[in-house]
Parts: structure tokens; sequence; C-alpha cells
């Protein structure tokens, strides 16, 4: 496959709905390779320290660019689709032991990091970030300013409830140096939201969005989900019209997965009232032509993005990178992660943190950063990651270029993965031109199943995995 391929314009996405069905099986969703259900405990806080202490050596004395991620998992109210790591409060005074605690992570992990890697990206997640006060939030940009080197104009972005922010709020936080904002909204169907515990108007939505413009935001994202309790076609359709013309940059429209023994505030959701699977497919039908035809992206997994946005350039460019906050523009970026669960990357390194604030204070206190689990991937592991990745952001695979990489024959090395290959070809999902895989428009709704093909540890140990299904 000649290299230039990756550049040429890319077939808007084709439903298939045989296809999807068939298809349609558990699988991660690879916003890292090995996924984190392989981390293990054997991997710990020391581990993570010399992961830290090596990026200068590894980088040949120089280190990289830096991403930064913080979570903050506080809400004032339960949303029932919620699958997030978060603390449901309405005791605001909780944050402020939080943040202390989030502060003295922040100075462990700078002290072992080189001072002058600039930072370029940073992202706030939760919960719900704006649960902190304003004085809150600038001591919490205050600590990361505070312990890292900032790039001259970085990636800042933030995700918001629009039912918790008003103007002034969005003012400020262009005042810290955010310039991206995601508004989660999911459905305006007063009826969804009832059953969902998630009032929100249109105009508080369109409120936050124009306050976005108004204080130079350049980029704004906005969060659907398809499969929700007493979803329609027609109600669907009428939110996505109330999504287009606010006009945001980017939209994500995940699946909802129905998994209550996973999460307990799904029990609150009445399973009568799921869409059956044929109207969740024709609903999500309706979204793609909706969003295709008023000139959004498909960039991949759940992403839709304007033909201007940043997103969509790098895929045109073949630059796309897929983290733990999705696809992102900074490939090249060490993540480190701040937080209750947050899962960081340092070179052939990933760390996840504890998961409750009770493990989180008791870990800090002795002295010790708060990692849960991790890995640290070998020579296969970076390989396939580099397949994969390629594979969910370019659509396509270039051989020369991972055995150029790697120093390996792709034919002979992945061998054993021809067979799914052809398979998936027969079906419709890829193409093999000699020389690499491209997966067809008909074929990128699935891409996460092309790239399961080369997940080693799902082959393996599959029958112990659990995820939400691919569509």
């Amino acid at each position: 496959m000649s290299p230039d391929s990756i550049a040429e314009p890319r077939p808007a996405v084709c439903f298939d709905p045989e296809l999807i069905r068939k298809y349609d099986q558990s699988g991660p969703r690879y916003t890292s390779y090995p996924t984190a259900d392989r981390f293990t405990e054997a991997f710990t806080a020391a581990d993570w320290v010399n992961a830290l202490l090596g990026r200068q050596s590894a980088a040949g004395g120089k280190a990289g660019a830096l991403s930064l991620y913080v979570h903050v998992p506080f809400c004032d109210t339960i949303c029932y689709y919620c699958a997030c790591n978060k603390v449901v409060t309405r005791d605001h005074s909780r944050a402020a032991r939080y943040l202390r605690y989030v502060g003295q992570e922040i100075g462990m992990a700078a002290a072992l990091v080189e001072n002058s890697s600039p930072v370029e990206q940073v992202h706030w997640g939760g919960g719900t970030p704006t649960f902190l006060s304003a004085d809150e939030m600038r001591a919490l940009m205050g600590m990361l300013r505070g312990a890292f080197t900032f790039a001259p104009e970085p990636e800042i972005s933030i995700e918001v409830d629009p039912r918790k922010v008003d103007v002034s709020t969005v003012a400020l936080l262009a005042d810290l140096g955010f310039n991206r904002i995601s508004l989660g909204v999911q459905d305006f169907d007063p009826a969804v939201q009832r059953a969902v515990n998630r009032i929100q108007s249109e105009q508080e939505t369109r409120s936050v969005i124009d306050a976005a413009r108004a204080h130079g935001f350049c980029s704004v994202n906005v969060d659907l989900i398809y499969g929700l309790p007493l979803q329609t076609q027609r109600g669907f359709a009428a939110t996505l019209d109330k999504v287009i013309a606010a006009s945001p940059d980017r939209i994500a429209l995940y699946s909802y997965a129905h998994v209550p023994h996973l999460f307990k505030p799904q029990r609150s959701i009445d399973v009568t009232e799921l869409p059956p699977p044929a109207e969740k497919l024709a609903i999500l039908e309706l979204a793609i032509g909706k969003l295709t035809k008023a000139g959004f992206v498909y960039i991949g997994m759940d992403h839709f993005a304007k033909p201007e946005d940043e997103l969509a350039v790098a895929q045109r460019q073949g630059k796309l990178h897929r983290n733990f906050q999705g696809y992102s523009t900074h490939a090249d970026c060490d993540l480190l992660a701040f937080g209750i669960s947050a899962i960081g990357k340092v070179g052939p390194s990933y760390a996840q943190n504890v998961r409750t604030l009770d493990q989180y204070y008791a870990r800090l206190d002795a002295g010790v950063l708060p990692v849960l689990r991790g890995t640290t991937l070998v020579a296969d592991d970076l390989l396939r990651r580099n397949v994969i990745q390629r594979l969910m952001c370019d659509f396509e695979l270039d051989y020369a270029a991972i055995e150029g990489a790697h120093g390996i024959r792709f034919a002979e090395y992945f061998d054993p993965e021809r067979a799914a290959l052809e398979a998936l070809a027969a079906d419709g999902l890829v193409e093999l031109p000699v020389g690499g895989i491209r997966v067809t428009p008909r074929g990128r709704l699935l891409v996460r199943t092309v790239a399961m093909v080369f997940d080693r540890y799902l082959r393996e140990q599959r029958e112990r995995a659990r995820y939400s299904k691919v569509i």
C-alpha cells in the first residue's frame, strides 16, 4: 500500500444492518492495548516511579511532551445510564479535601519527570469537573501550571454538565485557559430524560454553547447516547435536529450498554422500556444519515467532526491517535493522570489509580503514588498496539510501515490471524490488497471487530472478558 493512500479522501461510512447484526458482539474500545482489564496488581507504585524516572533516559536525555488528565469524580445527582467512576453527593465541602490530595499526587509525579517537558494537552473529566467551586478550579489549574511547564498554546479541555454551568462559569473556564469544552446532552426528549433521571432543556444547553463561542473556545463537543429507555426514531431525530442546529465541532454518539450487574445506577432503568435491537439499529442508522448529510465526517467508533476540525484534519494526514480520552491529535505525548481510577501512560507502561476515595487518601498519606494496577508492554504488545491504533484511526494498515518499525515480516508474524482476516474480507468488512488492510465503508462501524483480530489477550482469554457490544 502506498503511504500516500492515507491522505486520500475517505468515502462515507456505510450502514449495513445485516453485517452489524452478525458482528454485534462484545469487545473492547481500544483506548489502550493491552486493554485496562489486562492490567495487574503485580505492577506497583514502584514500577510507575521507575517509568516516570525513565522518561528522560528513554528519550536520549530529552523527554518528550506531556498530556495531563485530572479525574474529578463528584456529581450532584445521578444519571441512571452512567458507567463512570463517580461520587454522588451534594456536600461540596468534600471537593476541598480531594483537591488537597490531588495536589499532593501532582507534586509527587512532577518531581519524577523532566521539568522542561512541555504540557501540550490537559483534560479534566469526571464525574462533573464543574462540581468544583470557582476558587477550587483556579486552585487546581494553579497546581498544574505550578508543577509543569505548559506549551505556549496547549489544548485544554473540560467536560461539563450544562445543567450546572452558567455564562459566568464558562467565562471563568476561558480565563483559566480552557479552549475546548464537551457537553453531555444524551437526548432532549423529555420522556427519555425522565427515564434516565437527567432533565436538561435545549435552552440551557444552547446557552453554554453560545457562551463558549463568545469566549473563544475553539472546539465544542456534544455527547449523545442511543439505545436509552423510551427512545424512538422520531424522538431522536428531533434531538439530532436541535444538536445540528447548535453546530458543535464534534459529536460523540455512544451506544448505551445495559450492564446493571456492573453499574448499580442502571438498576433504576426499566429494562422493558429499552428500545428493541431492531429499533436501536434503526436509530443509529438515522443518526449516521443525519450527521453525515449535515456535513460531519465519521472519524471512527462513535465520533463525528466537522471537516475543518482538528480530528478530521489529523485523520486525513494520518496523524490521528487514540487514548483514554478517545481520539486525539497528540500521538507523541506521555499521559500523566491524577485522581481516583485515572489511567496514565508513559512509554511502554500503563498505570491505573485506586478506585475509591479512602484508598486514594490512604496511599497518599503513606507517601506513595496511589497506583492500583498497571502493566509494562513487551515487544509483542508494542507491535500489536501499533497495528490496532492504525486500524482504529486510519481504517487501513500498511504492512511495510509496521515491518520497518518493528523488524518483523508481517505475513509470517501474523499468520495465525490470517484466517480471521480472510473471513472478515469475505463478509465485506475489509479488503486485503497486496501489502495491507483496508477497512471498507461497510466495515467502519465494526472497526473494533477488525482490531480484535490482533488482540492476543482476547484470543487467549476471551471467555473471561466482559465488554460493551461494538454497536
